[in-house]
């Protein structure tokens, strides 16, 4: 339904503009034959809030808020966990100044944490409970 949806909104913006509509429909289709992967990271590469991303147990999660700001990017996260011996686990990717890096924080219980950085072109996240490798959830992208 809603690629019907995108559809008709791609086939009536392309109408009011005067664009062809061939390019248009030959981008849906082609978006529709990647899977539902493609169009979830891409739904979720815009600014703004991000979340709930859980590990793969689903005993952690995070969520949080990325935005840019005079040419840094800013993120705030948020990280819940249960309680008990082991702890939760959050990875951000970033691609900045030509190259990739990572880093990670963990948590026990409920955090708050935040961090920024100029020249970032992309930022991934991802949740992992019991270890820094231990029951990872998926990747998705942030900024």
């Amino acid at each position: 339904m809603r690629k019907i949806l995108a559809i008709a909104a791609i086939a009536g913006s392309t109408a009011m503009t005067g664009l062809a509509l061939v390019p248009a429909t030959a981008q849906a289709s082609t978006s529709a034959a990647t899977g539902s992967v493609a169009t979830a990271e891409s739904s979720t590469a815009s600014f703004g809030n991000w979340g709930r991303y859980f590990s793969s147990d689903r005993k952690a999660y995070t969520f949080g808020k990325t935005w840019k700001s005079h040419g840094k990017v800013y993120t705030k996260w948020y990280g819940v966990e249960k309680r008990g011996g082991k702890k939760g686990w959050i990875w951000f990717e970033f691609y900045q100044n030509g190259g990739w890096h990572k880093f990670n924080r963990s948590w026990d219980g409920k955090t708050v944490g935040s961090w920024n950085g100029r020249g970032i072109k992309k930022v991934y996240t991802f949740t992992c409970w019991g270890g820094k490798f231990d029951h990872c959830g998926s990747k998705h992208r942030i900024y």
